[in-house]
């Protein structure tokens, strides 16, 4: 009896590059990427006017700036088994549903109690977005643009964030802290409906779940016209291991016992100071005698540097992977210990420091995002992205929480003492980087999985 055709998922999108599914699905990308960032950095936007209106001290706002940070502690590695169980589409549908209502709800409330409850609910779906959108990327790119397009697309979260600046500075002052809110609520679900019908699948997860199968052959055939598929054929995924289920315990298989939780503490580091950055620098530059909109721009400068510092190094980050990561986290030490005196000295030196902290440090967050799923195979890639960004996360609540506690350090100070986690997350990271080179030389079948 003659065996099965196969189809070979990955040497079939190797053989037709990037065409119109790829740039569909990154546009979808790029717009839930750009949302779920305006609602992770509206809070910081909104604490300045916060402590006006609720008259409450600074060192308050350490549980209410963490809040979403505590959902997607959880969020990233409930939504990422969603989406390795139930699909990248259904997950990002639900993440966004969940965030838009409850940030919507935010827009209501009276004091920290009920900002921070509703923080942390929209901070499950938030938490969630990341992992999917890697994965939906990076699984239906041809090999050599694997990293790229994922980085693409995870890498315009910050222009999220700085929009959520903008706002800040534009209609806060006659509009209230609340517009940050309703535009953070009704937009994402304005897009989770409008996906329902626009946004594609991951050709990979379709590739490995055979109620999908009609789905994939209308693809493919949409890839490739008057492309059949033979009778009875099976999608493979050629150059992956898949994980007999989507069980954790599975992310320690394979060579990755140390190099997993490894990458969980390099995503905690960089997590810590990302977040003290955003949460802490439009409140800290207005105590330190800045006007609102220029403290707002600050902010705004860190998020559009980190969209800059994405996409600038997203080739580089590709060709050389953690090795790249290490040295862009030496370099963020000497560049986010100038913010305070930058500060101190100029509006133009401020803008200018907190731009090119932003193209490091969050250059580093999207490169990790990706680099750190790309070492599991599809049937644990959402899941293995959420656990690293949900450990990862216990880094960005202990960020805004010791902000909360040095806020009455002068400003200098503080932000070179901010610094501390990069330096540490250099180290970690150069460390995974020859455990990683180790592992492929000794299994070089998943070399070209990564």
């Amino acid at each position: 009896m003659a065996a099965a055709a196969e189809v070979q998922v990955s040497q079939f999108l190797n053989e037709h590059g990037v065409g119109s599914f790829q740039i569909k699905l990154i546009v979808w990308s790029i717009l839930i990427a750009m949302i779920d960032g305006y609602d992770i950095g509206a809070i910081a936007f909104a604490a300045p006017r916060l402590i006006a209106d609720w008259h409450v001290a600074p060192k308050e706002l350490g549980l209410v700036l963490s809040a979403s940070n505590i959902g997607v502690l959880f969020g990233s590695q409930i939504f990422g088994w969603v989406g390795d169980r139930y699909g990248r589409k259904t997950a990002l549908i639900l993440c966004n549903l969940l965030f838009g209502i409850f940030t919507f709800i935010a827009a209501y409330s009276t004091n920290l109690t009920e900002m921070t409850w509703l923080r942390l609910i929209a901070g499950l779906g938030i938490g969630g977005v990341i992992p999917n959108v890697v994965a939906i990327n990076a699984e239906s790119a041809p090999r050599n643009l694997r990293a790229t397009l994922a980085i693409i697309a995870a890498g315009t979260v910050p222009i999220g964030g700085a929009v959520a600046g903008f706002v800040g500075a534009a209609l806060v002052p006659s509009h209230g802290w609340q517009i940050l809110f309703y535009i953070g609520g009704i937009v994402p679900v304005i897009i989770a409906l409008a996906a329902i019908m626009g946004l594609p699948e991951s050709i990979k997860y379709m590739a490995l779940n055979e109620k999908q199968r009609g789905k994939m052959e209308a693809l493919l055939a949409q890839i490739r016209p008057g492309y059949t598929v033979p009778p009875n054929a099976r999608f493979v995924v050629e150059d992956e291991q898949q994980s007999p289920s989507t069980n954790p315990i599975h992310l320690f298989g394979n060579g990755l016992a140390l190099i997993t939780p490894l990458t969980w503490l390099m995503f905690a580091l960089n997590l810590m100071g990302y977040f003290f950055l955003i949460s802490w620098t439009p409140t800290l530059m207005t105590a330190a005698h800045a006007t609102p909109q220029v403290a707002a721009l600050s902010g705004a400068a860190l998020q559009v540097g980190g969209t800059v510092g994405a996409l600038v190094l997203c080739w580089w980050l590709q060709r050389h992977r953690f090795l790249a990561i290490a040295i862009l986290f030496l370099i963020a030490v000497p560049i986010v210990a100038s913010i305070g005196y930058a500060g101190l000295t100029s509006t133009t030196a401020l803008l200018t420091a907190t731009f090119f902290a932003g193209a490091i440090v969050l250059g580093i967050q999207s490169g990790i995002n990706v680099v750190g799923a790309l070492i599991y195979p599809t049937s644990l890639r959402a899941n293995g992205s959420g656990w690293q960004l949900g450990i990862g996360r216990i880094g960005a609540i202990i960020g805004p929480f010791v902000g909360a506690q040095f806020a009455t350090l002068p400003v200098d100070q503080l932000y070179t003492w901010s610094a501390l986690p990069f330096a540490v997350g250099a180290v970690v990271t150069f460390i995974i980087y020859l455990l990683n080179a180790a592992r492929l030389r000794a299994r070089p079948e998943l070399v070209k999985a990564q």
